[in-house]
Formats: structure tokens, C-alpha cells, sequence
């Protein structure tokens, strides 16, 4: 691990954002989180750097990632604090956490753990599709991933699809 080198802590108490210098160049954690209480997150495999995923996550999300090594998120379309891999197996071991230069966007890097997967959909990423070309002002995909890792229906029985209308 990279971070944590000191002991285990239960609760995380993020600093007030004091100063502009303070947020920028500081060396203690002051996340701004925005008027609906999320940071956006970035996610990225450790070893391959693939980009695996964007959500966001709550003070509560962001505590426990860091105290649990485990990645938390907050889902803004069903409001709820929820561990990745809880039900799948497939657990975003955080590696590396870095937060952007105002303090106010989040990147993980991680290991998964389970099928090596981190997509409801069954793909390894959540971008598993390109902007490939236009046809009559319809902008067309190609899909980068040509299979998928797991079939969502064995691994969510009977849950509900987390994507929105």
C-alpha cells in the first residue's frame, strides 16, 4: 500500500479549507465537495492504468475508503452508500489515492479482486465503447471490448439495473 503507512483509524476528520495555499499546496486532506455533498471519483486498474470506472462518492464513502482500504461510492441515482464488490465479490482494493490540486476530484487506483471485472454490464470497464463515426448526424459506437467477463444476470439475480432513464 501507499498510503496509511501510519496506524489503522476508524473515522477520518477532513480539514476545514482554510486557504487557497492551504488546499493547493497543503499536506492535509480538505476535499470540497459539491452543493450535493459528491466528489467525482476516477478509477483506474493499478497494474494496466485502464480506466475502469467514474462515480462519485460522499464524505461517508470517502471516510471509508480510506480507513478501510476498500472502495466506497455513493450512488446518486439510488442514494445509497455502497462497498463495490459487496454483492459480486468483485472488491476495488485501493492501492493508491490522489486527490487533483483544488481538492475537489478523487482518483483510485486499485486492484479488483473476484473476476477481475468492475462493470455491472459484465465488461472489465465501464468504458467498453469508442465514438467510432457519424451517419446522418447519429453518432455511432464500436464496442473495445468484444466480451464480457461475467454475466450480469448470474451475478445480480434478481437485482435491480443501477442505470437510469
Amino acid at each position: 500500500m501507499k498510503f496509511l503507512k501510519g496506524k489503522i483509524v476508524e473515522k477520518i476528520n477532513f480539514a476545514k479549507r482554510s486557504s487557497i495555499e492551504f488546499v493547493e499546496e497543503g499536506n492535509i486532506l480538505a476535499p470540497k465537495f459539491n452543493a450535493d455533498g459528491v466528489i467525482p471519483v476516477v478509477v483506474t486498474e493499478t497494474d494496466s492504468g485502464l480506466v475502469l470506472m467514474v462515480g462519485y462518492m460522499n464524505k461517508d464513502s470517502l471516510d471509508k475508503t480510506i480507513t478501510t482500504r476498500e472502495a466506497h461510492y455513493w450512488s446518486r441515482s439510488r442514494e445509497v452508500l455502497w462497498k463495490k464488490g459487496e454483492s459480486s465479490g468483485m472488491i476495488h482494493r485501493v492501492d493508491e489515492i490522489l486527490i487533483d490540486d483544488d481538492q475537489d476530484s478523487v482518483w483510485l487506483k486499485v486492484t479488483i479482486e473476484g473476476l477481475g471485472a468492475s462493470c455491472h454490464v459484465g465488461y472489465k470497464s465501464c468504458f467498453y465503447r469508442a465514438i467510432d463515426s457519424i451517419d446522418e448526424g447519429e453518432v455511432k459506437l464500436n464496442f473495445t471490448e468484444n466480451e464480457k467477463v461475467f454475466d450480469p444476470e448470474v451475478v445480480y439475480p434478481g437485482a435491480e439495473n443501477p442505470t437510469k432513464l
